[in-house]
């Protein structure tokens, strides 16, 4: 089969094999020589693919294990999605601690690419999380690891890639809430001085922050929307949201995302949002994932597909990288209407490739014109090495391999504990194999 990844730069074909039973799941992975464990193929770049090789499908691991409503402490397989963990917890009083920009992404792909939310400065990242894991070997070879037991295991699997494994269930420990409901407050605002100070005065408290950012405004000043939201309380409940799904039926010939189409729209939600700032009680799922209900968005960026490109920098020199990336971009006559900038909070990251580290990152996504893009990019990499950043692997689908290993020192000692018979496009790309 051809599959992709969400940024559809590419479809390689693929022998695809199904995950069913956790029992069974040793003998598939013998059987069908090297693979990789792909579960909703949220990612972005290529470290979800296995070009020309073996994908062990794992959405058929969709099972409820155990749910203790009294503790929070919830087991399941590595194929249910967060949106369903959510659905089952919220009504219960408990919910996810920490969820991605989308909730249709699996456990086993969370805890792979260890993704993190828009409260890492309180709350960490998506395996801060996760208490316990069970792990299956290519070579038959079955363990359980976490932060107590095997713990180095368990910090070489917590984004490490689906690489030491394929994981087939997970306890984590949920966080009490009251409901679905969020306290939110937005507030327009103009230049990265007022984002930083913003975001600064947030933290204490407020549990969610997050900002849209104009990147075409980098002429003058940066313009932008900061948003920042906690669960409400009991009793605190406001109108229910709207349930209407729209969809990308097609994809178009040339992508929506254009030089026509990029200012005018981001002017128009600027402002928009900028007249609707303040304070209001929303329904946690439109606050915190904005974009489940388009369907197939990506088809928007036309048959090329499109690079997401998210990195870190050190808040030492945060502000001069973010400013001098918004710059190139503009200088580029590039730009990106899905543009989101926060901070990142100054906690160890639970894994020996993951992604957060104490700073500032910015995502954004731009459609591929080919070589065009790829000097853009190039020169968004140097200013990320320069300033001692790194690149979300999750969302990569073309990083140097030096700029990899600058920005995960600990990516060596990560390969010690790589399954062999497990490859994906990005481990050959920056790994070797």
């Amino acid at each position: 089969m051809s599959i992709r990844s969400w940024g559809r730069l590419s479809s390689p074909a693929h022998t695809v094999r199904g995950l069913g039973q956790r029992d069974q799941v040793p003998l598939v992975l013998a059987r069908s020589g090297p693979g990789l464990a792909h579960g909703m193929g949220r990612s972005y770049g290529d470290v979800c693919l296995n070009p020309g090789g073996t994908l062990w499908m794992t959405r058929g691991l969709d099972r409820f294990i155990a749910f203790d409503a009294q503790t929070g402490r919830l087991r399941c397989e590595a194929g249910v999605l967060l949106r369903d963990i959510q659905r089952l917890a919220i009504p219960r009083g408990w919910s996810l601690p920490v969820t991605p920009g989308t909730q249709m992404v699996t456990v086993g792909g969370a805890i792979a690419n260890d993704v993190h939310g828009k409260n890492h400065h309180r709350l960490g990242s998506f395996g801060d999380h996760v208490t316990a894991l069970s792990l299956v070997r290519t070579d038959g070879e079955q363990l359980r690891c976490g932060p107590a037991e095997r713990p180095d295991w368990f910090a070489a699997t917590v984004g490490g890639l689906g690489l030491t494994g394929v994981i087939v269930d997970a306890d984590i420990q949920l966080k009490p809430v009251a409901g679905p409901w969020m306290e939110t407050e937005t507030i327009a605002y103009q230049g990265l001085d007022a984002f930083f100070q913003l975001a600064d005065d947030s933290e204490a408290g407020w549990e969610h922050t997050v900002s849209w950012i104009d990147c075409l405004s980098a002429s003058r000043e940066v313009r932008g929307l900061f948003m920042r939201a906690n669960p409400a309380g009991p009793g605190v409940q406001g109108p229910e949201p709207r349930t209407r799904t729209l969809s990308m039926p097609v994809v178009p010939p040339v992508s929506l995302v254009n030089g026509l189409t990029l200012r005018p729209f981001n002017t128009l939600y600027y402002r928009m949002n900028a007249l609707r700032a303040g304070r209001a009680i929303v329904h946690c799922e439109p606050f915190m994932y904005p974009l489940d209900n388009v369907h197939e968005w990506n088809r928007m960026y036309g048959p090329r597909g499109f690079f997401q490109y998210q990195c870190v920098v050190p808040r030492t020199g945060g502000r001069e990288a973010i400013a001098e990336m918004l710059k190139a971009i503009t200088k580029a006559g590039e730009g990106s209407f899905l543009a989101v900038l926060k901070t990142f909070g100054d906690r160890q990251a639970p894994g020996m490739l993951s992604f957060p580290q104490p700073g500032v990152t910015l995502a954004l996504d731009f459609p591929n014109r080919g070589a065009r893009t790829d000097q853009l990019l190039q020169r968004l990499d140097e200013v990320v090495r320069h300033a001692g950043g790194r690149i979300y692997m999750a969302k990569d689908a073309r990083m140097p391999k030096d700029l990899f290993e600058a920005g995960y020192p600990k990516w060596s000692g990560f390969l010690p504990y790589r399954d062999p018979g497990i490859s994906s496009g990005l481990s050959r790309r920056l790994m070797g194999s």
